[in-house]
Parts: structure tokens; sequence; C-alpha cells
């Protein structure tokens, strides 16, 4: 039994929504969580939630979207927030990557969200690109308000940011990246976070694993993330999946 932890099945990249569904609970992915950019997509993954019973999502506003973060954005994830398939509020955080970027409005609405999160009794998936420093910084000084918990999605970072990532009691997801034949540091960061402390995630339709880097990714593979840390970490998948999934369901608490 898999579990993806963070998608985005809204995607137009997927096409038909029907035949992915089907594709991965065929392949053993019992429950996926759809990741939000926006309110437009978090309603998107609220309307895919309440279609497909293994489908759970998540609302929030993307740093990268950060400048349509106005009163009536905030109000409308707000609100999304009391649905009982909401499991997180996310994806927030930073990115510095893309050009032009202003890092004052992505630190207030990360902010701003941490709070809601806190607010709502629930947890927060975090997005960090290019903003190490800046987002440890913003997560030690409202570690009151992760009460409820955290998880740094696809974490592509060294052993040392992991390292300061588990002292504040924050899960850390790994996706396709950690396959990759250039990975040789994530492998490392891999064996060194503790088993109960470790997701999966496919972020698709991003980022497909070896040996399908390249093409449109799915939540079916998952199941190759989940062997590929397996391996590292000495394990079955079975017994791997199983760990993530109780991990999973004790962060996403509303996970049935």
């Amino acid at each position: 039994m898999f579990v993806d932890t963070h998608c985005h099945l809204h995607d137009q990249k997927l096409l038909d929504t029907d035949a992915v569904v089907k594709e991965y609970l065929r392949d053993g992915v019992d429950t996926v969580i759809n990741a939000a950019c926006c309110a437009l997509t978090s309603e998107a993954g609220k309307t895919l939630a309440e279609k497909y019973p293994s489908v759970y999502f998540m609302t929030g506003c993307h740093p990268s979207d950060i400048n349509g973060f106005n009163d009536d954005e905030f109000d409308r994830i707000q609100k999304l927030t009391s649905h009982e398939k909401c499991v997180a509020v996310g994806e927030i955080g930073l990115d510095y990557h893309w050009e032009p970027y202003d890092k004052e409005k992505q630190k207030a609405g990360f902010i701003r969200q941490i709070e809601l999160a806190s607010d709502r009794n629930l947890p927060i998936s975090i997005h960090s690109r290019d903003a190490t420093a800046d987002t440890l910084k913003i997560l030690k000084d409202n570690k009151s308000k992760l009460k409820s918990g955290a998880v740094m999605h696809c974490f592509s970072g060294s052993k040392e940011t992991a390292e300061e990532i588990l002292k504040l009691g924050i899960y850390i997801s790994f996706a396709g990246p950690l396959t990759f034949k250039n990975a040789r540091n994530l492998l490392d960061v891999a064996r060194f976070v503790p088993d109960d402390m470790c997701l999966t995630e496919t972020d698709s339709p991003y980022l497909a694993p070896h040996p399908l880097r390249g093409s449109v990714n799915s939540p079916k593979n998952v199941s190759l993330v989940t062997a590929f840390l397996a391996e590292l970490k000495g394990r079955d998948v079975e017994s791997m999946a199983d760990i993530v999934f109780k991990n999973a369901r004790r962060l996403f608490y509303k996970l049935k």
C-alpha cells in the first residue's frame, strides 16, 4: 500500500484524470494528496477529493504565486481548511529561483499561512528553493505555530539542512530526484533521515523518477521512489511502504 503525499493531480499535463486514478489504484497506490499553488488549484483539489475516495487535498498559495495572495485569495484558502478532506496548508514557502521575485512578500505570505495552519490545527507542506537560510529562520521563529506538524516537500538539500529540519520535528519527503544518477549527496541524506520521519511523493506531473526521467510523472510512480528508498535503507519495499504510510497518517491525521 503506497501513498503519494504530494502531487498535482489537477495539472492539465495529466490529461485524463479518471485514467490516472485507475492506474495508480491498480498499481497499489491507496492514497494521494493533491497540493495547491493558489486558491483556484485549492478548489480544484477539493473537487477531485470529493469525486475520488483515494484523493485528499491541501490548500495554500505557492511562493511563485504570491503576487496574487490578496485578502480575497486568503479568504478562499482559509474557507477550504474546514473541509473534511483538506489535510494540510500547502504548498507554501519560499522560492528565490525564478526572477523576478519579492522576498519580503514571499516571507509575509509564508508566515501568514503558517499562522492559518496553526489556527486550524493543520500541518503545512513546505516548498523551499534557493532559500534555505530564510526558510529555516522563519520555521525556527515560528516553531510554536508548527504544533500540528510539517513536511519539507521534495527535499534536495544537504545533510546539515536535513539535521536542522529534523530538530524542528519536521518530516522530510523524498521524490523522483532521489533516484537520479547525480543524486549522490541526497542518497546520504535519505540514509541519515530516521525511518519514522520519512515520506514519499511524486510531485507529479513533474520530476519523474529514474528510469522515467523526462516523462510526464504520475502518482503511480511513487512506488519507484519508495522502492529506491527501501533499498537505501536495507528494507524490503513492503515494510518501507508500511512505514511511510503510518508516517503519513500520523502527520496528515485526516487521512483514513
